[in-house]
């Protein structure tokens, strides 16, 4: 990989801006320019916005980086990167590997956007897979649970799954304060037993201990997301991604199945007590308030923002990107991934 130059430290890094891809997403670039102006407004985070001139709309006077080229929702990740090299997501990934930002935001293409971080701003040393860290709501707690891979890697291994697990503590305690989070295996049964080849072998890898500043607690099913059992949740890219979009279809038809509960005339009295109290519980549901998947395992900081992402969402995107990079994420997360742990021979890691 070809590297820009040194990227700034200390204060200087601390002003660089957040870098937005305008062009991503399915209510792009209004909704984005909205909520990049939103934050940029606020004075506290700068903003870039990464586009095509002339095709942002009303950029008030936020810094512009141009480009000539979008990458769409459509479009091979893997080709997408490779053939448009002047697009908003190549940009923005330059942006950071060069060191003209400090993260990198959009709301489009997924599978580009991760391909984009990876090609220009390189894994972290020992990292085999990157992987996405999405939080989800637990009304039980204070903090999210963090589940990985959301779908980067529809196939893992063992090692993979062991440094998704070290990433995702490392995430958990840097991001929400999480002391020794207590770390699971996402399976069909709570007992070591359950599971497939993949999930049994690291089971009993995680069982041994002393591969990070985690706690193992073992399996947990699917219903065990909004229960408490675990801080992070581990799993392969296909099923996480299965799980994360089964739990937000199931929100969507809940909430969906009360509003047109609450319209009805025979419950109105009702619904002015019940709602005051729903509404709080209905915004922590939302996926909109996470700001966003984390890109855990390269060398910079990249937030995959929902694809439908409104101005709140972008928000709440760039203010997550601008806080985790000035925490000092990438670095708790390079530090977690011990590269002598169980990394086969002839791995592409490194």
């Amino acid at each position: 990989m070809v590297r820009g130059a040194p990227r700034p430290t200390g204060e200087a890094f601390n002003a660089l801006p957040v870098a937005v891809d305008a062009m991503g997403g399915d209510r792009a670039p209004a909704e984005i320019v909205k909520g990049a102006r939103t934050v940029a407004d606020a004075g506290a985070i700068n903003v870039l916005l990464v586009g095509l001139p002339g095709g942002m709309g009303d950029t008030g006077d936020l810094p512009l980086l141009e480009c000539s080229e979008v990458i769409g929702m459509d479009d091979d990740p893997g080709q997408g990167v490779r053939r448009k090299k002047d697009s908003s997501l190549v940009r923005a990934a330059e942006a950071v590997r060069d060191g003209k930002a400090m993260a990198m935001v959009s709301a489009g293409n997924t599978g580009a956007t991760m391909a984009s971080a990876l090609l220009r701003m390189g894994r972290l040393p020992g990292v085999i897979r990157p992987a996405i860290a999405t939080p989800i709501p637990d009304l039980k707690k204070d903090y999210p649970t963090v589940m990985l891979d959301a779908g980067a890697n529809a196939e893992a291994t063992s090692a993979m799954l062991l440094q998704f697990a070290q990433m995702g503590a490392a995430y958990s305690t840097k991001r929400y304060g999480v002391d020794r989070p207590r770390v699971a295996l996402l399976s069909i049964g709570e007992e070591k037993s359950k599971g497939t080849p993949l999930i049994k072998e690291t089971h009993a890898i995680l069982a041994e201990g002393g591969h990070g500043d985690f706690d193992f607690v073992g399996n947990v099913e699917g219903r065990d997301f909004f229960s408490d059992a675990a801080d992070v949740v581990v799993t392969d890219g296909f099923t996480g991604n299965v799980a994360l979009k089964t739990l937000e279809g199931t929100l969507r038809f809940l909430l969906e199945t009360l509003t047109g509960i609450f319209s009805m005339p025979e419950v109105a009295d009702a619904a002015g007590v019940l709602l005051p109290h729903l509404l709080p519980l209905a915004a922590t549901l939302d996926p909109e308030s996470t700001g966003g998947a984390m890109l855990l395992g390269v060398d910079g900081v990249c937030v995959i923002s929902h694809g439908s992402s409104s101005s709140v969402a972008m928000v709440n995107a760039i203010t997550v990107a601008h806080d985790v990079a000035v925490d000092g994420l990438v670095a708790a997360v390079a530090a977690s991934v011990r590269t002598g742990d169980l990394v086969p021979e002839g791995s592409d890691a490194g």
